[in-house]
């Protein structure tokens, strides 16, 4: 770094009225100590790790010093949760430290998650327990190494603090970078106060900071639904290919820049289906596997319905084009999805016919029990003679549905004019072979909170730092739960 400061701050949002934010410091802790730093993304921003891990560093990210040039704020947002409007939310543990220039000129938010209470807090104490912040750091970053849009972990450091949910937790704090945490809900925090010159300032925000293309545009903010349209398409089929769950897809959780943001009760699927539902919330499945391109695009309607005012003085023209925005999305997402399904399959070049090729084998996949990442890792070994196939068979319970699906598939294959080996690598591009089983993500954080052991933790998170590579030695990490194993129910955290 070209100074001794820890991060060299050149914030935005700060500039925006009073009404924005809260100003406000993070709460000190006891007993500060950084747990985990990610070397890789320190890289990136073009931080010094010496600095980070230096006493004035680890002060900085547990909350203890607010960093020169820090102007700590806490955002304030609205949102629809699990359908129901609550019009003030905000971040209730979580600070803004500001804003810097990475390595390749992007501009990142440095924010503390569990840094204390705000005015926001709604009687919460704004802390975080390590578990769920070590959760965040390793779901997060394994969906960075996926190649997944998502908000990245910095640090973990601890609090030397309990806190208490329902038994006394450590405390802990995460250091989360982000593109943007501006979201759908802050959007409608503003139009629910009929407040259109907020509207007006943050979408220019917005613009300028991840948009600056369609600054040009005759119609810049018709240009930023169309742009978040886009990204949420790829974002929710992203999720899709790799069999992920939100678990919390609230307006509030969306983010502007089409980026994965809160991992509360997220989690990875192990056997295929489509109405699996993880967070312990969600009692209504509202948010389940297959349901989330529909709540994506429902989540876009409503932040459709916030910018009426700014595309259009004739409200049935703005309306217009909102509703022209909207509607692409499923089509959109249908194109990446589909897309990404047959590189899945091993198909270069889409023909009719491929879509309801790859639906068939989910639909085996769920009507036999098979797991959802090592089936398509297992087929990605496959040639197109059926004498290696035990493996893939294995994941069946009825071995004869792969057997049927499989000899469709391979004559599909004769078309795609490529060799097996060929083939073979391309699939093996798009199927992990480690995903965060949910199994081992548990028993890594009762490792760290009940015996202090941080170990799992870290072997879970290198092993997913190359998600596509075969690592001799780690098939455990690879292997689908045992029955008394199985995780049902994943929690927020909060």
């Amino acid at each position: 770094m070209a100074s001794s400061a820890i991060f060299e701050f050149e914030n935005s949002f700060v500039r925006m009225p009073p009404r924005f934010y809260s100003r406000l410091a993070p709460t000190p802790v006891a007993d500060a100590r950084l747990i985990v730093l990610n070397e890789t993304l320190v890289g990136d921003l073009g931080l010094d790790p010496v600095a980070l891990r230096s006493e004035n560093g680890v002060a900085a990210l547990s909350g203890n010093r607010v960093p020169d040039g820090a102007e700590p704020l806490a955002m304030a947002y609205a949102g629809h949760q699990f359908g129901s409007w609550v019009p003030k939310l905000g971040d209730g543990r979580a600070v803004l430290l500001g804003e810097i220039l990475d390595r390749a000129g992007r501009r990142r938010d440095i924010q503390l998650k569990g840094s204390g209470p705000t005015p926001f807090s709604r009687m919460g104490d704004g802390r975080a327990a390590l578990g769920p912040v070590l959760r965040e750091f390793i779901v997060s970053e394994a969906m960075a190494a996926l190649g997944i849009a998502t908000t990245r972990s910095l640090a973990v450091a601890t609090t030397g603090e309990p806190v208490f949910r329902e038994r006394s937790l450590p405390g802990a704090v995460l250091t989360r970078v982000a593109a943007s945490h501006v979201r759908v809900g802050t959007f409608q925090y503003f139009a629910a106060r009929r407040d259109t010159e907020a509207l007006r300032l943050l979408a220019d925000h917005l613009i300028d900071r991840l948009y600056p293309e369609i600054r040009v545009s005759n119609q810049p903010y018709r240009g930023l639904i169309d742009r978040v349209v886009a990204r949420q398409a790829e974002l929710i089929a992203s999720w899709m290919l790799v069999g992920f769950i939100h678990g919390v897809m609230n307006t509030d959780n969306m983010s502007m820049a089409g980026e994965t943001i809160d991992y509360g009760p997220c989690a990875f699927m192990d056997f295929y289906d489509p109405a699996m539902v993880y967070s312990s919330i969600d009692h209504a499945g509202r948010y389940a596997y297959g349901n989330q391109p529909h709540i994506a695009h429902w989540n876009l309607l409503c932040l459709a319905e916030t910018l009426l005012p700014l595309l259009a003085e004739d409200r049935n023209e703005a309306i217009a084009q909102a509703q022209t925005a909207i509607d692409s999305f499923p089509g959109q997402y249908r194109a990446v999805y589909h897309a990404g399904l047959s590189a899945k399959i091993g198909l270069r070049r889409q023909k009719d016919g491929d879509a309801a090729l790859a639906a068939d084998l989910l639909d085996r996949m769920a009507a036999n029990g098979a797991d959802f990442t090592n089936t398509f890792r297992a087929l990605s070994g496959l040639s197109r003679e059926p004498a290696d196939d035990t493996a893939a068979r294995a994941l069946f319970r009825d071995p004869a549905a792969f057997d049927d699906w499989a000899l469709q598939w391979r004559a599909r294959l004769v078309s795609e004019n490529r060799s097996d080996a060929e083939r073979q690598r391309a699939m093996r591009r798009v199927n992990p072979a480690f995903i965060p089983r949910n199994h081992l993500v548990e028993a890594a954080l009762d490792a760290a909170v009940s015996d202090d052991d941080l170990n799992p933790a870290l072997t879970l998170y290198a092993v997913l730092h190359r998600p596509f590579d075969d690592q001799p030695g780690q098939e455990f990490h690879a292997r689908p739960p045992r029955p008394e194993e199985v995780v049902r129910a994943t929690f927020c955290g909060t």
